[in-house]
């Protein structure tokens, strides 16, 4: 199948690294939005009701179901996931990269250190 134009355009523009980059955050904010507006949806809610449920304003929740936010906090969101029956999951992936000649790894290492006991969160 022939590409469109603006398949064309966008394969080139991401031959920018910057834009690429700016690209990719995009894609991962309009995906939290389309999530959190699907739950509720399924849920057969409105912003209004959820943000009754959540204990927030309407314009709030437009805003989490905004693609241009990045305000999220893990706490927002874990709690617009148990008031839609969900959980909140967060994987780090490693990016690809590709090494060049002149990045050849650095002879520093790091000393290792043993860890200190952590507190749980829930005290």
């Amino acid at each position: 199948m022939k590409k469109t134009n603006f398949e064309t355009y966008l394969d080139e523009q991401l031959q920018d690294p910057a834009f690429a980059e700016r690209f990719e955050h995009a894609g991962q904010a309009w995906d939290v939005a389309i999530q959190i507006a699907a739950l509720r949806t399924q849920a057969g809610l409105s912003q209004k009701e959820l943000a009754r449920v959540l204990g927030t304003s309407q314009q709030q929740v437009s805003r989490l179901e905004s693609p241009c936010y990045e305000g999220h906090s893990l706490s927002m969101l874990r709690r617009v996931a148990h008031a839609l029956h969900s959980r909140v999951r967060i994987v780090f992936e490693p990016m690809e990269h590709t090494r060049h000649v002149a990045e050849e790894s650095s002879p520093y290492r790091a000393r290792r250190r043993t860890p200190k006991p952590s507190r749980s969160c829930d005290s």
